[in-house]
């Protein structure tokens, strides 16, 4: 079977599988811990296009989808905007961050892009906290990022209002159909002229500049283009939740991430949601045994990382037959 058909085989599947989640398991904390895995998943789909098939070594994943989060917020309780078009002008704010860390990027290569872009989201987790100063007298000191108490009261999409007891669900297929369109567009990157592009620069740079691919062109449109998902994701995690705050910044939240993609198979397309799954639910087993937790995702990471470098997606492309 030809990948791309094999690719909307596996999506439309899993598509009907997830639809049918609500309704088989009704239950209220299943529902929404599946709404938080499809952000995360997001997040980490559009994250593998710059990390895994572009090459790109950048931490600022985290930092993106606060400014998203961030941007819908503040548009909100400040301005009154309607959420259903803060959260796109969310996902453009997004966009416009990663451009500047996109143009400050060029020039690095490797460990130096990983550094750049973590001490740029560890400057705004640090601006964000240290805002103490009143911006706002409505409902009391207000600082204009809402400092370590985030903000909140910025509304909603309007569907908890329409299902009052049924919103969580609504919230379920709006983030699932977020997904959707981001592994839709992830499978066109890869499996398109553009993934050959982006594997080019990343597996032999002097070659494929010397062929006339322009890194600075193509760097730039997977920054930008990956930033607008994961912003979109970060408004919606604000609306899901009601508030944002800056433990969005956390260092533990980007390693969790970041292992999903490892665990599932960098730069593969199928990968990151299969890492997302198997470290949600592990997570989740481990929750009874809060002070082993890091200690057990630690240990899974570098099981994989030992045993599987290829991640899910390698370990069971090996056993298709005809495979070794």
């Amino acid at each position: 079977m030809m990948p791309l058909r094999r690719d909307l085989l596996i999506g439309f599947v899993a598509l009907a599988v997830a639809i049918t989640v609500p309704f088989l398991v009704p239950g209220r904390y299943i529902v929404t811990q599946s709404t938080l895995f499809f952000v995360w998943a997001i997040v980490v789909v559009q994250w593998n296009l710059v990390l895994g098939v572009g090459g790109i070594f950048s931490l600022a994943q985290m930092a993106l989808f606060a400014v998203g989060a961030y941007a819908t917020a503040m548009l909100g309780f400040y301005w009154k905007v309607p959420m259903l078009a803060a959260i796109p002008i969310g996902g453009l704010a997004a966009v416009a961050a990663s451009m500047l860390i996109g143009l400050a990027c060029l020039r690095l290569r490797g460990p130096y892009v990983a550094l750049l872009t973590l001490a740029i989201a560890q400057v705004l987790y640090v601006l964000i906290v240290n805002d103490t100063e009143c911006f706002t007298s409505t409902g009391g000191c207000m600082p204009l990022f809402g400092g370590v108490r985030g903000i909140g009261q910025f509304g909603d999409i309007g569907l908890r209002a329409l299902f009052p007891s049924k919103w969580y669900m609504a919230h379920y297929f709006v983030a699932l159909a977020l997904l959707t369109i981001a592994v839709a567009f992830s499978i066109t990157v890869i499996r398109g002229p553009l993934g050959l592009a982006f594997r080019a620069l990343r597996d032999n740079p002097g070659y494929a500049v010397s062929r006339g691919i322009s890194r600075f062109k193509y760097q730039l449109w997977i920054f930008g283009v990956s930033a607008f998902f994961t912003g979109i994701a970060g408004g919606f995690y604000a609306v899901h939740f009601r508030v944002v705050g800056p433990t969005v910044f956390s260092f533990s939240l980007l390693l969790f991430l970041i292992a999903m993609i490892v665990i599932g198979g960098l730069g593969s397309i199928w990968g990151p949601l299969l890492g997302a799954a198997l470290l949600m639910v592990a997570d989740e087993g481990m929750k009874e045994f809060s002070d082993y937790r890091n200690i057990g995702l630690g240990l899974l990471l570098a099981l994989f990382v030992i045993a599987w470098p290829t991640g899910l997606t390698g370990w069971l492309e090996k056993l298709r037959p005809g495979r070794k």
